[in-house]
């Protein structure tokens, strides 16, 4: 569902539909309003809202199960967080329309575009902290009694957090690229020019934010297959783990493959979602593993 939702809000941006409805929460004033299955845009956008309430009633749901089912009070602590950060998530996406310079007239929407930058990333936190609810709750938590502190070195877990951080702010950078308007400021690929150069000739905002985002892209490669390269040669954390890193690297790979096509297709917009998908895919991905390699020993404690 998170990810149904997450497909839902790219898409509403890259076909720029966010402002389908001007009022919120409700849409031209009804939870169902005449018409919006029949125009592409008050589809995106409504679809976009009724599953932002779909995924905060399953928040509800999810804590409602963890305070019943759920002995560790960090899980159900966990779980809590992550239906604050839900409802902060609709509060945003309702302060984007709310701020819109159509609403407070105004010649810019700088205001409106903050709001739906950290709209955006907020996605990113709730998948996150789902993923690790997820993990924390599976069998194979229980089962492997958990990786023993001593056999994951501490420069894993470092090398596995910097690569998380990283991504996130690749993905930030991306939000700011999306929502900014540029994700063409740069029109060539993979050079920078029409003349075939690597570094842009000119600069301006959004050339400066293109530009970033496809630097961050390869500093993203690198600290990836860094990290896949500690666990796969890593003794004692291998066998455990060495697995759950195929995923991750089919999604980078597919990443790059898609990055391309956004520019050579002039940002179509499921290749631009599709795009964003996966970024958040490959953000969950390397989560996952960090979250696994910290896993605590002592489930008495738990």
């Amino acid at each position: 569902m998170g990810s149904c939702l997450l497909y839902a809000g790219g898409f509403t941006t890259s076909i720029e539909a966010g402002m389908a409805f001007l009022d919120w929460p409700l849409s031209n004033g009804s939870i169902n309003p005449d018409g919006w299955t029949e125009i592409r845009d008050m589809r995106a956008e409504h679809s976009h809202r009724l599953l932002g309430m779909a995924v905060g009633l399953l928040g509800i749901i999810l804590v409602y199960w963890t305070w019943l089912k759920e002995g560790r009070e960090w899980v159900r602590k966990l779980a809590r967080i992550t239906l604050l950060i839900i409802i902060l998530q609709g509060v945003l996406g309702g302060a984007r329309v709310r701020f819109d310079k159509l609403n407070i007239f105004v010649e810019n929407n700088f205001i409106a575009t903050t709001f739906a930058i950290l709209h955006a990333v907020g996605a990113q936190i709730v998948i996150c902290l789902l993923v690790a609810i997820a993990v924390a709750c599976s069998k194979k938590w229980f089962v492997d009694k958990a990786l023993p502190n001593n056999s994951v070195s501490k420069s894993l877990q470092t090398c596995g957090v910097i690569t998380c951080i990283i991504i996130f702010l690749q993905i930030l950078i991306g939000a700011i690229m999306r929502h900014g308007e540029a994700g063409l400021a740069i029109f060539t690929f993979p050079y920078s020019t029409a003349e075939g150069t690597w570094i842009p000739t000119f600069w301006n905002w959004a050339i400066i934010i293109n530009f970033s985002h496809r630097v961050g892209a390869i500093i993203c490669f690198v600290s990836i297959l860094i990290f896949v390269s500690k666990i796969w040669f890593n003794k004692e954390s291998s066998q455990q783990l060495s697995k759950y890193t195929i995923p991750l690297v089919i999604f980078l790979f597919l990443q790059i493959l898609i990055g391309s096509l956004v520019v050579v297709t002039r940002l179509n917009e499921h290749a631009a979602t599709i795009h964003l998908l996966i970024g958040a895919f490959l953000l969950a991905s390397c989560w996952m593993l960090t979250f696994l390699t910290f896993r605590v020993n002592d489930l008495s404690k738990q």
